[in-house]
């Protein structure tokens, strides 16, 4: 167990983190799986590009590798460009 104040500190924001990061790969899952079960490109393209600006912004806050959102997104544009 930590003993220094500087050290027991670090653990709470350690533990407010991880929550806080575990809420948000949650959500994008959840964007990610709606985006992708579209069937209409009108829905489709709404819900890709809210799920794309989620996936830079987790990004940018080193929530996820920026490789995994570039994954991501070609992954969502490909089945964006594929629907009629």
């Amino acid at each position: 167990m930590a003993t220094h104040q500087s050290a027991i500190k670090r653990n709470r924001q350690s533990k407010r983190h991880a929550l806080r990061n575990r809420q948000y790969r949650s959500t994008m899952r959840t964007m990610i799986k709606k985006a992708l079960d579209a069937k209409d490109k009108g829905a489709a393209e709404k819900l890709v590009r809210e799920t794309v600006a989620l996936l830079d912004k987790l990004a940018s806050r080193g929530v996820i590798h920026r490789n995994t959102a570039a994954n991501q997104k070609s992954r969502l544009d490909l089945h964006f460009n594929r629907l009629t």
